[in-house]
């Protein structure tokens, strides 16, 4: 229900307009220190949802939260389910807090006891270091395994190891006498699939067979992935960043963090990234390290019962994806907070770095590529840039952003008509065209038909003297001495030529296909599409560059640093700086994107090409719309999140946002001492919501304070059973002393201690970039408007979102969990 349905028969009020002042200043003040709360099983639904389960009692006072009652003083024993959130509901970041703050008393209270109470507090302290140090070790084991199992399936869509099948195509012909250096990769152990059917290595029917056994692998790992994450683990899906920024914002998806997605998310990755999809396994990798991080939370009690605490493992687990993606363990730390935590405290930066190493050093012990680097493209460069190069830099940055902000429009308007259309409800079909469409496009490139991270590799390597690629087929001056090191600028030869040709059809065909590939249910990650992208962009322009100065070395911008003979221009760099640029125009990452592209190369004297471009990439896809594409997603699903980045700069007041309005219904109360246990079951049984306001009278609309429907119906019931004479006639009491009754009258029943009496309050002319600020800084999900310290009515976390869609000229509709 929408949150109009809030307020219902049985408190008529009038507009705030309307009400009197207080008869006293005693008045006032008593007025103003009790004031409700309401909590929700979504946000707007405050007091609408399935009573039975997702209510939870919170303390949620800016200033006096040790002062709020213990619910669990009601009954000797715990009651079952107080506390706990059910799916699609947001946590009360304040309540959380606090539990845990009187968690670590109760602890610190005891450790003086005995040696036992010592050895639980020592192990409360380092739980938080054991959590993470579990969740780097599974992050990284997976991303290795991962790394492993996608190179050998990628190579089994073109060929077999007969000697060891096993081996991935190069590892096959690692041990062989009988490689060349020309051509290295081929050996008599590695057979290509036309070698094994029809017996032939060359011609055409060699050529057909091969094309066709490359479509059917590409094929069957990519409906074998759809398929099982239609069957086991719907959640499998996607990047898994967009989910997890929501879930780090306080929202609860149960499932998506489970064992089951874990284990479909690892294998489907695998597959996915085998059948040639313009996709990457990076962003994928930090849904798997968030999965092990929440698994691993659940043994520790600490984590297990608070969902605050369990969100800092998870921003640490985030950063430890990032680790192993990239080998960025800096990097991750970064990305984490930048991108997808919503609290960050000092703690967790610490805890993030050490997940990050652990994630690391597991990940460089399995070695996955062999080359003893922690990524597949690891570069080193040798030759400084020089000031001129910073134009063509800015020119990819451009390229970046005007690249970010076509994907994403592009792509959102692609998932939306999936949406909305029947052709989002064949999933497997979808991803079958699409596989289909791309091997069949991908195979007769070889740059196409490389793996991504192959294909980036190639492009970020310098030419040395001992590349092969056609991309290094320069033509020779054989009288020049050659160094291994510092290969002077040549004149590029037709292998160059042809590589540009190839690369533009390489070019266009991966920006289509990653705009219709990004938001199908396999695992599909943007980093490495992104990176591609720009790269052969970025290499387009450094061959370019290049050419340019040995034809024109005399120009005034050449002259004084490129002399003839000399090598000025690296191509590679230009690649790199252009995967930068790309990647940020998309997720509009700036710092930590730098230092992930940073680490991957090794070298600190290119920080400054990269800042340049990846800030002009930002300022001119922030030019066509703020928003990166996991924002994009966000909004595009109907996640309650409210981005920190975003401002809010109308001069509204929270009476404009806060509901009711004047045509809503009144709101159903309870009375302090006015009403019996049947008349509230009565309340409770012909009404939807999930708690109701106290107040002293319908006359005097003095506010006692707030009571959760979840909390009443299980006081009640135990009263029935536990406590003798307490019937449907019985006197309900939420104030703190009975009042007196007629002697024939049935024993009262109080229920002073399940009350809410210390909420977030604001008042009805605080404005609303206040109150937006309000929100984000403290997570919270809702806070009441009062008007001297009477309660006018409630915002949400969603009417906030629906009152920023609104001002943007956007449908408030869509500000709803689909």
């Amino acid at each position: 229900m929408e949150s109009e349905q809030l307020f219902h028969r049985g408190y008529y009020r009038n507009s705030y307009n309307s009400i009197t002042s207080a008869s006293s200043d005693e008045e006032l003040l008593d007025g103003a220190g009790v004031i409700m709360d309401f909590q929700t099983s979504e946000d707007d639904n405050l007091l609408d949802g399935d009573a039975s389960i997702g209510t939870h009692y919170t303390m949620t006072n800016g200033g006096n939260i040790n002062s709020s009652t213990h619910l669990l003083d009601l009954l000797d024993e715990p009651i079952p389910g107080v506390g706990t959130y059910d799916d699609f509901h947001t946590i009360d970041w304040v309540r959380e807090k606090c539990k845990d703050r009187e968690r670590h008393r109760r602890i610190n209270s005891k450790k003086k006891e005995s040696a036992w109470e010592m050895t639980k507090s020592l192990y409360d302290a380092w739980s938080g270091w054991l959590v993470v140090t579990l969740t780097g070790l599974a992050s990284g084991a997976l991303a290795g395994l991962i790394d492993i199992a996608a190179d050998w399936m990628t190579d089994l869509k073109e060929g077999i190891c007969l000697s060891a099948l096993w081996f991935n195509h190069e590892q096959c012909c690692w041990g062989s006498n009988e490689t060349t250096f020309e051509e290295r990769d081929k050996c008599p152990q590695w057979k290509t699939w036309a070698e094994l059917i029809i017996g032939q290595a060359e011609g055409p029917g060699s050529y057909i067979m091969n094309y066709i056994m490359y479509i059917f692998w590409a094929l069957s790992f990519a409906f074998l992935a759809v398929s099982l994450v239609k069957v086991f683990a719907p959640y499998a899906c996607g990047s898994g960043i967009p989910e997890i920024k929501t879930i780090l914002s306080g929202f609860i998806i149960r499932g998506y963090l489970g064992k089951w997605t874990l284990m479909i998310k690892t294998i489907t990755l695998v597959l996915a990234v085998a059948s040639g999809l313009s996709l990457g396994k990076e962003g994928p990798l930090v849904h798997v390290a968030c999965c092990c991080g929440n698994i691993f939370s659940y043994l520790f009690p600490k984590y297990s019962t608070n969902e605050a605490k369990k969100r800092e493992v998870l921003s640490a687990a985030s950063a430890a994806g990032v680790s192993v993606a990239f080998g960025a363990p800096i990097g991750g730390v970064l990305f984490s907070l930048e991108e997808v935590s919503y609290y960050f405290p000092l703690k967790t930066l610490w805890r993030s770095f050490f997940a990050a190493l652990v994630a690391a050093f597991v990940l460089r012990s399995i070695n996955p590529f062999g080359n003893s680097r922690l990524v597949l493209f690891y570069v080193e460069y040798h030759t400084p840039w020089y000031l001129f190069e910073l134009l063509p830099f800015i020119l990819l940055g451009v390229f970046g952003g005007l690249w970010g902000a076509f994907f994403i429009r592009a792509n959102i308007a692609w998932c939306r008509r999936r949406k909305s259309t029947k052709f989002g409800k064949y999933p497997v079909l979808e991803v079958i065209i699409v596989a289909a469409i791309t091997a069949v496009i991908a195979f007769p490139n070889p740059y196409t038909r490389l793996n991504t991270s192959e294909l980036i590799k190639e492009l970020f390597t310098d030419c040395g003297p001992l590349e092969s690629s056609s991309l290094c087929d320069y033509r020779n001056d054989m009288n020049a001495s050659k160094i291994v090191d510092d290969i002077p600028d040549r004149p590029a030869g037709t292998g160059v030529y042809s590589a540009i040709w190839q690369l533009c059809l390489a070019l266009i065909f991966k920006i289509i296909m990653t705009v219709f590939t990004f938001g199908i249910k396999v695992p599909s990650g943007l980093f490495i599409p992104s990176m591609a992208i720009g790269a052969i962009a970025g290499r387009i322009v450094g061959i370019a560059v290049e050419q340019l100065a040995y034809y024109h070395h005399d120009w005034f911008i050449f002259k004084e640093w490129c002399e003839v003979g000399a090598d000025c221009i690296t191509p590679g760099l230009y690649a790199m700086v252009g995967a930068a640029a790309c990647l940020g125009g998309v997720t509009r990452m700036t710092v930590s994107l730098v230092v992930i592209v940073f680490e991957l190369t090794g070298g600190l004297e290119y920080i400054v090409p990269l800042m340049a471009a990846v800030m002009t990439s930002k300022w001119v896809g922030d030019a066509f719309g703020r928003e990166g594409i996991y924002e994009a997603h966000i909004r595009l699903n109907g996640y309650p999140f409210l981005d920190a980045k975003e401002e809010f700069t109308h001069t509204t007041l929270a009476a404009d946002v806060m509901r009711p309005r004047r045509s809503d219904p009144p709101l159903a109360v309870l009375t302090q001492d006015n009403m019996t246990v049947e008349d509230i079951e009565t309340l409770i049984n012909e009404t939807s919501y999930n708690g109701f306001p106290v107040i002293m009278s319908k006359e005097s609309q003095r506010l006692v304070g707030f009571a959760l429907r979840r909390d009443l119906t299980i006081a009640i019931e135990s009263a029935r059973k536990k406590q003798e004479g307490i019937v449907g006639s019985s006197r309900v009491c939420f104030a703190q002393h009975t009042p007196s009754l007629p002697a024939e009258s049935p024993r009262p029943l109080k229920l002073r201690s399940i009350l809410d009496m210390s909420p977030f309050t604001v008042t009805d002319h605080t404005p609303m970039e206040i109150v937006v600020d309000i929100f984000r800084k403290l997570g919270l999900r809702q806070c009441l408007v009062t008007h001297n310290g009477r309660l006018l009515g409630i915002i949400t976390k969603k009417d906030i979102l629906r009152h920023m869609a609104q001002t943007a000229n956007q449908d408030p509709a869509s500000i709803m969990f689909n």
